[in-house]
């Protein structure tokens, strides 16, 4: 069984005290991946890690993380002050002809955000860029279950291409004993065509496995960019055991946690629309007539008669609150779908076994037996043919048994964040 399923629930629920949005997958997305050798054996850790540093769905979501903390680093900065300069009483007419009668004046402006907006507004703009990091370990979790689920995939393509090699074979074998009776003369001719033509359907199942480990291949390349699956096929579907599963917060639950920040922050921005902002002029005026100078100064403040922005804030707090609810929901999801997946992965676990225990060893037996008596002409041609091609059919249902407990286990894998999916190499 590759998995230890004793104590999986309390792992998710000590993940789900866990809120770190880590995105320390997306962050490693920035970094150059390394190629993959066409002469060297496909692993799981290799796909996982290919698709976690090269994956463009991973990457672009990276970069607009990256870019929402650029803007947030913009919403830190102050308010340019404004430089003004004013010319009045000029080219009248009368003593106001020209310049002689004008007043020049030179001002400074600066508005002064108030309410601490700009502190709240960079937070709200950190939280932003905190949820796009905790999408980004979302979407990267997503791409490493199907780079894993299609290396299992690959792995059963290939064990299923084998088969159809096995099957040629066998079929091969009765084709040989066939033609050995009716050499004899204790066979008629037409049970040598009769398996001859067995052994020629039998040979086209080679076409379609070829077909299917291509098929996977390109697959599994393209969810790290890459239109050729320049890699050797993996020997086995290898998972290792797990004893005790990583603590780590399911991305979707960090995520969850992340929008409810992003929202509470918006919150409190919003609720500062009330408290209106200052701006504090001065400068110096000259009045040609004269020729003096005097200091200007003024202040102005927009007065919140009419709009104080409590609409907004009303509107940020409600979707604050159906954060918080979302957060729940997603809480008692992650738990029942872990719930169904264990199911699911003991169902396929004790398919595998009754397949691999009981009807794989009768199957071969028939097999064995059949062609035996045939040999001695105990059993006509039909009799091996047909157990012949239901030990084909068992095997091939204990490799499709394989395969689905595989994917069984990586989906609750996936969900407790437990190997592959824990960011660390094996």
């Amino acid at each position: 069984m590759f998995f230890e399923m004793r104590g999986a629930f309390v792992v998710l629920a000590a993940a789900i005290a866990s809120l770190d949005a880590s995105a320390s997958g997306c962050a490693a997305s920035q970094t150059q991946s390394q190629p993959l050798s066409s002469s060297q054996s496909l692993t799981l850790d290799m796909a996982i890690n290919q698709v976690r540093n090269a994956s463009p769905r991973v990457r672009l979501q990276a970069l607009e993380s990256r870019a929402l903390g650029a803007e947030a680093d913009q919403a830190s900065r102050r308010l340019n002050p404004v430089l003004s300069l004013e010319v009045e009483n000029f080219a009248g007419g009368g003593t106001r002809e020209g310049f002689r009668e004008a007043d020049t004046t030179l001002a400074v402006e600066q508005t002064f955000r108030l309410g601490n907006k700009r502190t709240l507004s960079e937070r709200a703009r950190r939280a932003q860029a905190a949820l796009a990091t905790a999408e980004c370990a979302v979407i990267q979790r997503e791409v490493e279950l199907q780079a894993a689920i299609l290396f299992a995939e690959l792995s059963a393509a290939l064990e299923m291409n084998a088969l159809a090699e096995e099957s040629a074979e066998l079929a091969t074998t009765v084709s040989d004993t066939v033609a050995k009776r009716v050499e004899a003369g204790a066979a008629a001719p037409p049970e040598l065509s009769r398996a001859m033509t067995d052994r020629a359907l039998s040979k086209t199942g080679l076409y379609e496995a070829e077909a299917q480990i291509a098929e996977k291949r390109y697959a599994l390349a393209s969810l790290w960019g890459s239109s050729e699956p320049e890699f050797s096929n993996p020997v086995l579907m290898v998972i290792s055991d797990v004893d005790t599963p990583s603590e780590t917060t399911h991305p979707r639950l960090a995520a969850s946690r992340a929008a409810l920040d992003m929202r509470q922050a918006q919150t409190r921005l919003d609720e500062t629309a009330a408290i209106p902002d200052i701006t504090v002029s001065a400068g110096i005026r000259r009045f040609e007539a004269t020729d003096d100078q005097a200091l200007v100064a003024g202040v102005s403040v927009p007065l919140p008669l009419f709009d104080r922005g409590q609409d907004q804030a009303r509107a940020t707090a409600f979707r604050a609150e159906a954060a918080a609810l979302h957060r729940k929901a997603i809480e008692q999801e992650l738990l029942a779908d872990q719930r169904s997946a264990v199911a699911a992965l003991k169902a396929a676990e004790a398919q595998l076994s009754l397949l691999v225990d009981e009807a794989l060893p009768e199957a071969e037996s028939a097999y064995d037996s059949s062609l035996r008596g045939y040999e001695v002409g105990r059993f006509d041609l039909t009799s091996v043919l047909n157990a012949r091609a239901a030990l084909i059919r068992v095997r091939s249902t204990v490799i499709e048994a394989r395969l689905n407990r595989n994917i069984q286990d990586l989906k609750l894998r996936s969900l407790i964040s437990a190997a592959p999916f824990t960011g660390v190499t094996q």
